[in-house]
Order: C-alpha cells, then structure tokens, then sequence
C-alpha cells in the first residue's frame, strides 16, 4: 500500500479513460473525460441493478473505441453502503475502481461554475476532475475472514446501539415512575434489580409488602447472596416516600415488561456474536500474539482487524495510524506556529478503538502505565494526560503491527528502546 500524490497521478495517461460516477440508491450517473479534462461522451445514467451495470460497461467499452482509450479508470464517492455492489461488479470486470474523499469533492464542486449547487449530474465531473489530478484512494474490500469478520464486528456494533436505545428508555422510566430505585441499586442492570423490575416493578406495588415478603421474592429467584432484610428494607422506605408518577399504572406496568424483554433478548444475541467474533478472531494470523499484551481483549483485536483487514498491505504502522486520524497536523504561517492536534481524519471507529483499549492499558500494564508517567513527568515537552494517551495509542499500533507483520512475541524492552534513545539524545 505505498500509492504517493506523483505515483497516483503517472498512472493517468494519454491513453487513460478517466470514468466520473455519481452512486444513488437507484440511478447512477457517469461522465467521460481524458487526462486533460476534456470531456469525452455525453453524461448517461443507468440503473443500480445488472441490466443497468451492462448498460454501463457497453458505454466505457463504446467510449474507450471511439477515443483510442486502453485503459479505464472509474472513480466513486463512497455513499453509505450503496457503492458496494457496484464496487464489487467493477472489480469483478477487472476496471480499476478508485475512490475520492467526500469532504473534496465538497470543497472542490465549485472550481467550475462558482456555485455551491449540488447535482447528480454536475457531481461525477468534481469527482473525474480529483482523479485526473491524482486526488484520490485505492479502495480496500476485504476478502476471506477479513470480510467475515469485518460484517459480524457491524452486527455487533449495531447490537450495542439497540441496547443503548433500550438503557436510555430505561432510565427515563425510572425517572417518570421510580427516580428513588437506584438510591436502592447502584445499577438498574444487577440481576436483584432486574427480579425487582419484573415481580415488583412500582413503588405502589412494593408498598403492599413486608421487608420479609420482598426477601422471600428475591430467593425464590436465586437471589443468595449480596442482598439482605436490610436492602428489602430501603426499598421499602424508598417506595413509601416516592414521588414517581402515580397515573397510567397498568401502562407503566406493561412497558416494563417490554423493556425488559427486548433488554434480555438483546443481550442474549450480543453474547452469541460476540461468541462467533471470538472464534473468527483466533483464526486470524497474529491475533494471538497480540492477546499476549496484558490488557487486551479479544474485541479490541477483533475491532481492529475488522477496521484495517489484512495488516500486511501496509508498508508501515504510519499508515495506519493515519488511517485511525491519529496523525499530527498543524497550522502554521510565517513566523505564527499554530497548536498541533490529531487530525481525526479516516476511520473513526478504529480511532475510538485505539482510545478506548489504552485506557485499561495504562491502568493495568506496568509497561503502559510506565510509558505513561514518562511522556507526562519528562522534564522536556511533558504531554498533558490525553495527549499522552494519543501518543501511547500509536505506539500501541506500532506494537501490534510489529506482532503479527514479523509474528514475534510482545518484548516490553523493545518497546523502550525509542524511549530510551530520546532521553540520552
């Protein structure tokens, strides 16, 4: 993976049919243009189906006759999900398919006519124009495990959301009908609050116990441990003097009963996901090598190699640090050097990744936690806590990256090496 701006654009030529297309849920749009910008056919729109796919490829192939073309190259803007098909089908011809960033083809739609006007038509033209310059990527579609694993870590994900939306209905029942219940629990998720939740459910309905009779409920459940006549008790006192609303009742009752039916249901198919994404994991070269880092679990593996693929067509952890918007930008002019900050740039989800797994990493990995105090203490540049975590997390990468490309095991002297160069320099 090793495409520079001056090796992007030698690969547009004299002979190069350069394919402009505007993706839709339904209707494409595609423009022809030579090396120069000279457009070269009529815009056409086609179906996103097979009959309209055909209908395009005669096109470039009618195009590509008159014009003395050999070689095509089709550019996209990647639109949600709906480019995926029609990425698939380019391949499968064995065009090459390239890709250009949303956020150009926004700044750069009104180089032509000075209008910020957006259109399907005027569209595939921006996007010819940043390919024939040499502006744009290589897509990567993953193949094998990689695409395995890449769809089950989605489900997962969307998994999470639908248990979110089910938390936040939660704690706004609570708040309408019981705001007193996590004065009794700490959490509305413990298996005595969910008994309670389900055979109590509101403050009118536990009045009408003893403490005694709510204890029995509770080990009548296989409830043994960790609550008492004393937990019974506040409960008691918290439903006596609860202020929830007291109207709509059997509503209120009903909708529980709901939540936590989709809540169980929810979390039960989370748990076999998360099963089958542990399974996809191992089998993935290197995989292995990384779970020997104390502190990393087998999601965080398994989010990371669903976000980048196969690590081995990077030339070098730089790139996916940049893929992760983890690398430093700044702004500076003259004499003004502005404050750097990462770029946040790429792929979101493997940079949320990245933060979220260097936090248990600095908590519970001496060799972490160390690197850590170093970069925050250092008497020259120290960095404040998040920059350091920034910082750790692309060393992170370099580490995972080293693991699996050379698959070797995790040596923490290795890892302070730099570190240790930079303090005797």
């Amino acid at each position: 993976m090793d495409y520079t701006q001056n090796k992007k654009i030698m690969q547009i030529t004299e002979t190069t049919l350069i394919i402009g297309v505007d993706i839709a849920k339904k209707d494409h749009y595609a423009r022809a243009f030579d090396w120069r910008g000279i457009e070269l056919d009529k815009t056409i729109s086609f179906r996103a189906n097979g009959t309209g796919f055909n209908e395009f490829m005669d096109w470039i192939d009618r195009v590509k006759l008159k014009h003395y073309k050999n070689k095509t190259v089709i550019g996209i803007e990647p639109t949600g999900h709906y480019w995926f098909t029609f990425g698939r089908e380019v391949l499968g011809k064995e065009y090459t398919l390239v890709q250009v960033n949303p956020f150009h083809v926004k700044r750069s739609k009104e180089l032509d006519d000075n209008t910020p006007s957006k259109s399907d038509r005027k569209d595939p033209k921006t996007i010819a124009m940043l390919i024939k310059d040499g502006r744009y990527q290589i897509p990567y579609m993953p193949v094998g495990n990689y695409a395995e694993l890449r769809n089950m870590n989605n489900l997962r994900e969307e998994m999470i959301k639908k248990i979110w939306s089910v938390k936040n209905k939660m704690i706004r029942w609570l708040d309408i009908n019981f705001p007193e219940f996590l004065n009794v629990f700490s959490t509305w998720e413990g298996k005595t609050a969910l008994v309670t939740l389900d055979k109590l459910v509101l403050p009118s309905e536990i009045k009408k116990y003893t403490k005694e009779e709510i204890l029995k409920i509770w080990r009548e459940n296989d409830i043994r441990r960790g609550v008492g006549i004393k937990r019974a008790e506040k409960l008691l006192d918290e439903s006596m003097r609860s202020v929830g609303v007291t109207e709509g009742k059997n509503t209120a009752k009903f909708e529980m009963s709901l939540l936590l039916r989709e809540y169980k249901e929810l979390r039960d198919i989370l748990e076999d996901i998360e099963s089958k994404l542990s399974e996809m994991t191992l089998i993935i070269p290197g995989a292995k090598n990384i779970l020997e880092i104390k502190g990393i679990g087998i999601r965080t593996v398994a989010g990371f190699f669903a976000e980048i693929g196969e690590i081995k067509r990077f030339r070098h952890p730089k790139q996916i640090i940049k893929l992760a918007g983890l690398n430093v930008g700044e702004n500076s002019s003259g004499k003004h050097k502005g404050q750097t900050k990462i770029t946040k740039r790429g792929r979101k989800r493997l940079r949320a990744l990245i933060f979220r797994a260097v936090l248990p990493l600095i908590a519970t990995n001496e060799d972490f936690r160390e690197l850590h105090k170093i970069y925050t203490t250092r008497k020259v540049n120290p960095l404040k806590k998040l920059q350091s975590i920034m910082v750790i997390g692309c060393k992170l990468i370099k580490v995972i990256y080293t693991l699996v490309v050379k698959d070797t095991a995790y040596d923490s002297s290795k890892m302070f090496k730099d570190i240790k160069r930079l303090e005797v320099a």
